[in-house]
């Protein structure tokens, strides 16, 4: 998946889609991905057309949620994005960031966007 170009994220950061499947909320599904972040790197702001719930495998990661208190995040953190609400993350080192999400999604929507 790391070409998708319904994930305008792949430009920037390594994403393997793990699994997707039908939601029992009609019109959704649910997708799983895999993201590495290099040391130093920003996703760049960006959106999802449903919730994402995460979970830091590995590395350090600045979250900033728009209107919401700035996370960091190590090994074994979680985080929720409400729907359409624009973030940001930044691998802060020293290694390799790795965020285990699952998105619960319109289907057909591109699963992220980058803000203009």
């Amino acid at each position: 998946m790391t070409d998708d170009p319904r994930d305008e994220l792949t430009q920037k950061l390594k994403r393997t889609e793990v699994q997707r499947a039908a939601s029992s909320i009609p019109g959704r599904e649910i997708v799983q991905v895999l993201t590495e972040i290099p040391v130093g790197v920003s996703s760049g702001w960006h959106h999802h057309p449903g919730e994402e719930v995460g979970y830091i495998v590995g590395g350090t990661v600045r979250m900033e949620i728009r209107d919401a208190t700035t996370l960091t995040l190590n090994a074994g953190d979680g985080f929720l994005i409400p729907p359409g609400v624009a973030h940001n993350a930044t691998d802060l080192g020293p290694e390799v960031g790795h965020m285990l999400s699952t998105y619960i999604v319109e289907i057909g929507e591109p699963l992220s966007t980058l803000e203009p």
